[in-house]
């Protein structure tokens, strides 16, 4: 089944649920352009050829609103879904619906990986292990004692800012079109900051001292609409060193078209989602997930879509 013909379910679909086997979910909206189905469906048929006892597992895709949220977690829980991720806007929203969360949840405001338990939900956050691996994969970046400058100040943006601070960033810019929302991502990470430089900057007006040959990394959802614009003009700051997109669908957004303009280097989120998406995996089924499959399922749908 490829991305463009696997369904979509909703929150109604959920209370006349039938799937007898084990069933994983991402849950977000929008949710069409996901590929975690693709990928983890992928690694999941390859483990079953070792492992039969996930011959019965299926990943599934959930298009739910924020106001929805709450019911839909309580309709998972009593369809005995085994583990769901989450995606925007949902990431943040969550938090105060888990029974139980790991530290990183609790440091960053936001999870994207949920866990049945007997009675609720437990929240683990994979994206900042995600984040690291890719931007040594795709861009050669190591965090500590980089200049990061970090756009968004929602679930995303959350996860990648604790990453940032944990791994010992030189400096954190952190630049939000919100101020309410750029204002509560900040008291909630101060304390994290230790020796880094921690900033914040409004958006639609870039500050000229953000410093050169920073990491910028994209965590808004401007760009997953193909005529979206851009979240940053490069030409407003001084020139970064690298930039990633954490969106991969579309592969080319305004953002990574301009960095590709200015000869600067530039990754999409595919292999972010894919790491994030394998450690998710592991934890939900306790088994060594063969990444590679994961991402050469990912990549073949992202072509071919």
């Amino acid at each position: 089944m490829t991305v463009a013909t696997e369904p979509i379910h909703t929150l109604a679909d959920l209370d006349q649920w039938s799937f007898p086997g084990p069933a994983l979910a991402v849950v977000g909206r929008p949710v069409a352009h996901s590929l975690s189905p693709v990928m983890h469906n992928a690694a999941l048929a390859a483990l079953a050829t070792t492992r039969p006892e996930f011959a019965e597992w299926r990943y599934f895709k959930f298009d739910i609103a924020p106001a929805e949220l709450p019911a839909a977690l309580a309709l998972f829980h009593r369809q005995r879904f085994v583990g769901l991720n989450l995606t925007v806007p949902h990431k943040a929203l969550v938090v105060e619906h888990l029974e139980s969360a790991d530290a990183f949840v609790r440091a960053a405001g936001a999870a994207n990986t949920l866990s049945a338990s007997q009675t609720g939900w437990q929240g683990a956050n994979t994206d900042g292990a995600g984040l690291s691996a890719a931007l040594r994969e795709e861009l050669d970046v190591t965090l500590e004692g980089a200049h990061v400058v970090l756009l968004g100040a929602g679930g995303a943006a959350r996860g990648a800012a604790v990453t940032c601070l944990r791994e010992r960033c030189a400096s954190l810019w952190i630049g939000n079109r919100t101020p309410a929302t750029l204002q509560a991502l900040l008291a909630d990470i101060e304390g994290f900051a230790g020796a880094t430089s921690l900033h914040h900057f409004d958006l639609g007006h870039p500050s000229a001292n953000l410093p050169a040959g920073s990491v910028v990394i994209n965590a808004t959802s401007l760009g997953l609409a193909n005529a979206d614009a851009s979240p940053l003009d490069l030409n407003q700051i001084a020139r970064p060193a690298s930039v990633y997109d954490m969106i991969y669908r579309p592969p080319q957004t305004a953002l990574l078209r301009q960095a590709r303009e200015l000869g600067i280097r530039h990754a999409h989120g595919l292999s972010m989602l894919v790491h994030q998406g394998a450690r998710s995996l592991e934890l939900w089924t306790g088994a060594t997930v063969p990444v590679s499959i994961m991402q050469a399922a990912a990549r073949a749908a992202l072509g071919a879509n």
